[in-house]
């Protein structure tokens, strides 16, 4: 009778330790358990330049989300990004969003100005976000400042 008691406490440990390994895993992943309470809206950009999916969505600095699968649209070259952000962000038609990096050589991350709430004037985004600023190539600006041929 001991034994039993032994064995199912050892099999209740064990299924208690796997549950918590399990919603850990889930957490760290950006994963949620019950429900979906994320929105999902597109930004259109010209150019991503080392944004991946998974990155953080933030509104002045607060994050509100996450960045969805990239996907690049054959018609027209361009990359448009998932923005998974909390259900209860509004934004309007006049919303912008900027790629942005943590540091000088840091991460990517996008920044959204949620835009402006005008009675009568504005009304809920509907669509994509189309005014977007895309990731600056540090690279880029290395290589022409050591040239010289930096405009001012």
């Amino acid at each position: 009778m001991n034994s039993k008691k032994i064995d199912f406490s050892v099999g209740l440990f064990v299924l208690v330790g796997l549950a918590a390994i399990v919603y850990m895993a889930v957490q760290i992943g950006g994963g949620r358990f019950l429900g979906n309470d994320s929105q999902k809206v597109t930004a259109v950009f010209t150019n991503i330049g080392g944004l991946s999916s998974g990155s953080n969505i933030t509104i002045a600095g607060v994050k509100i989300g996450t960045v969805g699968p990239i996907t690049l649209n054959p018609e027209t070259l361009k990359a448009e990004v998932a923005l998974l952000i909390d259900e209860d962000i509004e934004l309007w038609d006049d919303a912008t969003a900027a790629i942005k990096t943590n540091g000088l050589i840091g991460d990517k991350y996008i920044s959204v100005y949620p835009g402006t709430n005008i009675e009568g004037i504005s009304s809920p985004l509907s669509g994509p976000i189309v005014d977007t600023e895309p990731a600056i190539d540090i690279e880029s600006l290395i290589s022409k400042f050591a040239s010289g041929s930096v405009i001012e």
